[in-house]
């Protein structure tokens, strides 16, 4: 049950970001507007309606003010880092292939499991590795079937720009979602999302006025436009609020691997939508990379904390204790379990 029920979680991002592929598809072709910074910005703001007006009235250490006084410039990299992200990927569409953001959006799978294993100290075992390669390998079959049916739009002539922002962009993912772990299991969910919403927003605000101010000026306003505007905006505010419930439930290595489906969904739509062509690799790829996520979520995955070097995100408030300088410390393991959250089970296990 709890197998099943990580899976169908991740489906669930899935499904968000196939709507969030639909709908920024009909504003960009069917009605000429191009505009991703807008159209996070519009996201950013839900965020900061919902979740930074949820801190704002909070009282003790948990309120906006006692948070920012902390932290603040942490979470305002974080804020950049998102944003970047999501804008690089976008605009590489201008310069390479679908089919080449597809594979090298991928490489925030290595990026996640590397700042897990060395920040989040996350140790993975050999069935986990090969849940990883068979997720991939089904992503290369599908991109083999892009190639045979043809379906490589967005190819440009600067291919070599359009691959490296998608490698930035995929490398700034990692980052982001690691951190979001972090966070989401030693803070909170609505501190991470308020945050992300206050310095989102405020970003984001600038880089449209700087980058997007005439393009929003050429987009043809309608009811139509207004309500595909608000479809996106309600795919990724769900999300965004919804990922972080998901991570705490697996990782972000999971979640990365879930999110592999989110274009043979898109692509299940296009059949009827854009009248894409079909081949039976979509098919094997898509039951290719739900084996790759069965076997990757079938063993747990367990964390090693040295306390000597393990560096929190909190600022540390208590005194500092030396450890004793005689003896052999042994490091201390966190086991992590898919069917149980983390306030349920002890968060040290001492060998």
């Amino acid at each position: 049950r709890d197998l099943l029920l990580s899976v169908a979680l991740g489906q669930v991002l899935s499904l968000l970001i196939c709507g969030i592929g639909l709908t920024s598809k009909y504003l960009s072709e069917d009605f000429h507007a191009n505009t991703p910074v807008f159209q996070s910005f519009l996201n950013y703001i839900l965020l900061f309606l919902v979740y930074t007006t949820t801190l704002a009235v909070r009282q003790g250490e948990e309120n906006l003010l006692a948070i920012l006084k902390r932290r603040w410039w942490k979470y305002m990299i974080l804020g950049i880092i998102d944003i970047e992200a999501n804008y690089l990927v976008v605009k590489a569409y201008q310069y390479t292939t679908l089919t080449s953001v597809q594979l090298l959006d991928c490489f925030v799978i290595p990026v996640v499991i590397l700042l897990s294993w060395f920040f989040l100290l996350v140790r993975y075992k050999a069935v986990h590795f090969i849940g990883i390669v068979v997720c991939i390998l089904g992503m290369g079959c599908m991109a083999g079937a892009d190639v045979l049916v043809g379906r490589q739009q967005g190819a440009g002539e600067n291919k070599l720009i359009g691959d490296l922002l998608v490698l930035g962009g995929a490398t700034l993912y990692g980052i982001s979602n690691v951190c979001e772990e972090y966070i989401v299991r030693n803070l909170s969910r609505v501190e991470f999302l308020g945050m992300i919403g206050l310095f989102g927003s405020f970003f984001s605000g600038i880089q449209l006025a700087i980058m997007e101010h005439k393009e929003l000026l050429k987009v043809p306003w309608d009811w139509q436009i207004g309500l595909l505007y608000v479809g996106f905006s309600a795919c990724m505010f769900g999300l965004y609020s919804f990922m972080p419930v998901v991570i705490k439930k697996t990782s972000a290595t999971a979640v990365n691997l879930s999110l592999l489906t989110a274009d043979l969904y898109s692509l299940f739509c296009g059949l009827f939508l854009f009248h894409y062509k079909f081949s039976g690799l979509y098919l094997l790829s898509f039951f290719t990379i739900l084996v790759g996520l069965v076997l990757y979520s079938s063993t747990s995955t367990y964390v090693a904390q040295d306390p000597r070097v393990y560096k929190q995100f909190r600022n540390p408030s208590g005194p500092v204790v030396d450890l004793p300088a005689t003896g052999q410390l042994e490091p201390s393991v966190t086991y992590t379990s898919l069917g149980q959250e983390m306030e349920e089970e002890p968060h040290v296990r001492v060998a």
